[in-house]
C-alpha cells in the first residue's frame, strides 16, 4: 500500500546535516529493531519530509535534502535566554552544551542548549538544535497500512501493527 494520508508508515532513515561546503555530518539513524512509525498526514512530521515520501511503497528507497527553511527553520540569533541561576538551585547549574527542558507561560515544552554559565545566569540557545541546517535523509519504507479508528481518533500511530502504546 502506498504512503498516503491517514496511513501508518514505518520506515528506516539515516539523517545527515549538510554543511555549506557540501560535507555531510552524521546525525542519527533508525534500525530494523527500532524503526520510525508515525501517522502520515496529520502534522507529526515535517511537511516537506512527508511530501518526499508520498506514494512510496514497502521496500521503496529514496534520498532527499531539505533546506533549513523546509526543516527546522533558520537560526534566530535573538532566540537566546538569560535564565537566573536560582532556577537551577535544586538540580545544580548545568554544564555548557547540556540540553535542558524548559516550559513557556502557555505550558509548551521545549529544549534549549546551554551556551554559557555564570554564577548569576545560565545563557540558553532556544533555537531548535537543527535550526539553520540543511538535512539529508536516506529512507527505506518498511510498511504502510491504513490507520485504525483508534489511531485516527488519538491522532498518532499505535505501533507497526496498530496495537502498541494505546
Amino acid at each position: 500500500m502506498a504512503v498516503e494520508n491517514n496511513n501508518v508508515v514505518t520506515l528506516n532513515y539515516i539523517l545527515h546535516t549538510i554543511e555549506e561546503n557540501g560535507e555531510k555530518t552524521f546525525v542519527e539513524q533508525t534500525t530494523s529493531e527500532n524503526p520510525l512509525t508515525f501517522l502520515y498526514g496529520v502534522g507529526m512530521m515535517l511537511p516537506k519530509f512527508e511530501e518526499n515520501i508520498a506514494g512510496l511503497n514497502a521496500g521503496d528507497k529514496t534520498s532527499f535534502e531539505l533546506a533549513a527553511s523546509d526543516a527546522y527553520g533558520e537560526r534566530d540569533d535573538k532566540a537566546i535566554a538569560q535564565l537566573p541561576a536560582e532556577m537551577f538551585q535544586e538540580v545544580g547549574l548545568p554544564p555548557v552544551g547540556e540540553v535542558i527542558p524548559l516550559q513557556d507561560n502557555q505550558g509548551n515544552q521545549f529544549r534549549a542548549v546551554v551556551i554559557e554559565v555564570t554564577p548569576e545566569t545560565v545563557v540558553a540557545d532556544l533555537n531548535h538544535p537543527m535550526a539553520g541546517k540543511k538535512l539529508n535523509f536516506d529512507i527505506e519504507v518498511i510498511s504502510s497500512r491504513p490507520a485504525t479508528a483508534d489511531e485516527l481518533s488519538h491522532g498518532h500511530a499505535h505501533g507497526i501493527d496498530g496495537n502498541e502504546g494505546h
